[in-house]
């Protein structure tokens, strides 16, 4: 039976509205994980979306993703980014029909994320130092992953590592979270994006099955690239969005409420303050209409569909935080406090620019990609973006 977009997202709102959205500034404040409103979604068919039927979930597309995510982004950015996280590593199980876990994510029972980033190689994602070795008839891992979003609360990882024997630079592994061997570091006490449990991992002699292989050994950084980063991009982009949109609804709030009575006017019959509102309209409008395009590329199997989705994040990583900076401008000192809901916007906007791959590295694969040069180079200079991101 085809996805019913109508019925899921009215179960997605009404999860939202009961459970997400006012439990979204206790996540903030105490940087807990949103287990609550994860669980609200997952009933309402959230985790299972892009799971195919076959295997008991929704059978639904990018497209149907990238708005929940942004419906999500709009009350919670920490909950939109666990959800975006979520919806990345489906695609690489799906892509390789994993299907014992595939159908635990159907049921809404499990939730997944990625575990790509790591302390040697840090926002390079595409350059795993992990190891993999076979041991008798198993698998044998060693890392020190750096950031893994829903670290102590997700049950499994598509995880990277170097290959086992063959040629290339990555394989993708499924690994479960209580596998033995696996300690999650610490706690996340970020600037923003504060429930999203993203901390380090470490994995000493972590034994797995060969068949927990995801594809071909060797063949993960075609994995990474052509399934993996995609979702990433549009779903990350997706959140930003949400988040324009959320404080761009903020600021009106505030604008139209806020009287200066010594004039008799509102802060929105301020001229000023009124063009700040109308550049984080234009930044919504402009990053929607990008987004669109990149999923509806991606869906018709456009030639530029790979260009679109690297500018849609790229945009909508500067236009979050752009919007956010005017947001605070605009309200002025009644942003600085939590009540207005601009100054928790703003620090999760900080977060998209760093995160990988990275606003800077995103531009030089535009700009390679315009010049004909490889998305990666493989030499000793390669690298690019922000190394303190990760």
């Amino acid at each position: 039976m085809p996805l019913d977009h109508t019925k899921l997202f009215a179960l997605v709102d009404s999860a939202i509205e009961d459970v997400v959205a006012p439990n979204a500034a206790a996540v903030d404040k105490d940087g807990a994980f949103p287990e609550e409103a994860i669980g609200a979604l997952a009933a309402a068919g959230v985790l299972g979306l892009t799971v195919p039927e076959e295997f008991g979930g929704g059978g639904g597309g990018l497209d149907a993703a990238a708005e929940v995510v942004r419906r999500i982004a709009v009350a919670c950015g920490s909950t939109a980014m666990i959800v975006g996280m979520h919806y990345s590593a489906t695609a690489m199980l799906v892509e390789a029909r994993y299907e014992t876990v595939l159908r635990e994510i159907g049921a809404g029972r499990h939730l997944t994320t990625l575990a790509f980033s790591e302390s040697g190689s840090r926002s390079h994602f595409w350059a795993p130092l992990s190891t993999a070795r076979s041991e008798g008839d198993q698998v044998v891992l060693d890392a020190r992953k750096s950031w893994v979003t829903s670290a102590h609360h997700a049950d499994g990882y598509v995880w990277s590592s170097r290959p086992l024997a063959a040629e290339g630079p990555m394989t993708l592994w499924y690994v479960p979270r209580k596998t033995p061997g696996i300690t999650v570091t610490g706690a996340f006490d970020g600037l923003g994006l504060r429930g999203n449990d993203s901390c380090p991992i470490v994995a000493e002699g972590v034994t797995i099955p060969p068949t927990a292989i995801l594809g071909a050994d060797g063949a993960g950084l075609d994995a990474a690239l052509g399934v993996v980063l995609p979702w990433f991009l549009v779903v990350n982009a997706s959140a930003s969005l949400g988040l324009i949109q959320a404080v761009t609804a903020a600021t009106t709030a505030h604008l139209v409420s806020t009287h200066l009575k010594h004039v008799g006017q509102t802060l929105a019959q301020q001229l000023p303050a009124r063009a700040r509102l109308a550049r984080m309209q234009i930044e919504a409008d402009r990053n929607r209409t990008l987004i669109a395009d990149a999923v509806a590329a991606v869906g018709a199997g456009r030639a530029e569909a790979p260009l679109l989705v690297l500018e849609a994040k790229a945009s909508a990583d500067q236009g979050s935080a752009s919007a956010a900076d005017l947001a605070m401008t605009a309200c002025g000192g009644a942003a600085f406090r939590r009540e207005v809901a601009v100054e928790r916007r703003f620090r999760d906007s900080r977060a998209a620019q760093v995160m990988a791959p990275t606003t800077d590295a995103l531009w030089d694969f535009v700009g390679r990609a315009l010049c004909g040069l490889p998305l990666l180079d493989p030499g000793p200079d390669a690298a690019t973006g922000d190394e303190a991101a990760e």
